[in-house]
């Protein structure tokens, strides 16, 4: 195994444990928690839109220090946030002090999942950094897969606070390790020579806004889905056991995905990814809004989206180059993750106002716009490329 490949195999555990003990955590706990305390199951839910949210606000300054400061301290601070964020909600008394276990988690969220994970990558190795991208999203495309059979058994065992508890050691003993000893600090830049910021010119801000444009529709889009599938499909007529076979489909695609984009290498631009990315997104959110083949929209959208996280760790890379790459990474992630926390309750809106049909109709056209979007910033990229 190349260095790189041991790099990107230890931000792989931790990030299939970091994403399984945060993003997913509520998919197996939010009932269990509800009935077990009383507290109202949209709280108890929507307590991740809480800690999504803080970890959007937190991002753009999560980049600069990674500029400042290196990635390894940084991914060692979100999981030792991650972990003070679970021992809260394993100790929470009450729903406030459970919410405020979340903004724990939010801060750490931001400081280690992908956008921090890819902008540690990025100060590591540059523009050599796309295979080692590509190799960490293989192994966090297993998160679900590994944390919610893990999240259940430990739930049957120890109940929900322990589980949480659990989660929170895990970070401790293998996640903080697996960090201090496998992740190589980048140099530090010297007080004589700081850090440029992230200022970008007339036709890069353009590029920016574009992306940080589909990012935002991609993350409401993307949230949406994760949270309310089951229940579109089941309000189409599907039953419970085929709308979860459906679901289940989207994983496989995913990995599926990212193998075919490893197996591409570095021979063709990273906006092409995106494009690629969006492309497969959109085809399979038209397909299911129009009941045409759903196992079909499933793989088409799994596939999308698996490639996708590849895109917008190394598109920024490629346009705005390795030493702006941390700050950009932290101020594109803002809109995205602030998009995800309002998701579930713009698609629990659009349910109660739409029905399914209709707000898969939504997503559709929402995909349909980020294609369009992206096939100008291919246009805006080759200006970059020949000005």
């Amino acid at each position: 195994m190349s260095p790189q490949a041991r790099v990107a195999a230890a931000l792989g555990v931790v990030q299939i444990l970091a994403w399984g003990s945060s993003y997913y955590l509520m998919a197996v706990l939010a009932a269990p928690i509800a009935a077990d305390t009383g507290w109202p199951l949209p709280w108890v839910v929507g307590s991740l839109s809480v800690g999504l949210l803080v970890a959007g606000l937190v991002s753009p300054v999560v980049g600069r220090t990674i500029a400042r400061r290196g990635g390894r301290p940084v991914l060692v601070a979100g999981c030792l946030g991650i972990a003070a964020g679970l021992m809260t909600l394993a100790l929470a008394p009450n729903l406030p002090v459970f919410v405020a276990g979340w903004m724990l988690m939010g801060a750490g969220m931001a400081a280690g999942l992908y956008d921090p994970a890819f902008a540690t990558l990025g100060q590591i190795y540059g523009r050599e950094a796309r295979r080692a991208i590509t190799l960490l999203t293989l192994w966090g495309g297993f998160a679900s897969t590994v944390c919610w059979p893990l999240s259940a058994l430990m739930l049957d065992s120890f109940g929900w606070r322990g589980t949480a508890a659990a989660y929170a050691g895990l970070h401790l003993a293998i996640s903080v390790p697996l960090l201090l000893r496998a992740i190589p600090q980048a140099p530090r830049p010297q007080a004589r020579d700081p850090v440029p910021p992230p200022e970008l010119a007339d036709e890069e801000r353009r590029a920016f806004r574009i992306m940080a444009a589909i990012q935002t529709l991609a993350g409401l889009a993307v949230t949406i889905v994760s949270v309310h599938l089951i229940v579109l499909l089941g309000a189409r007529g599907l039953p419970l056991a085929a709308a979860v076979a459906l679901g289940a489909l989207i994983g496989p695609a995913q990995v599926g995905g990212r193998l075919v984009e490893m197996a591409g290498g570095t021979r063709h631009h990273p906006v092409w990814t995106m494009l690629a990315a969006v492309s497969a997104t959109a085809a399979g959110l038209v397909l299911l809004a129009a009941s045409e083949w759903p196992a079909l929209a499933m793989v088409l959208y799994g596939a999308g989206n698996g490639v996708y996280s590849i895109a917008r760790g190394a598109l920024p890379m490629a346009l705005f180059g390795p030493e702006r790459y941390p700050g950009v990474m932290g101020r594109l992630a803002r809109p995205s993750l602030v998009a995800q926390a309002a998701a579930p309750l713009v698609g629990a809106g659009l349910i109660g106002l739409m029905g399914a049909d209709g707000t898969l109709g939504v997503l559709a056209g929402i995909a349909a716009a980020n294609l369009v979007l992206a096939t100008v910033l291919l246009r805006q990229t080759r200006r970059l490329r020949d000005p």
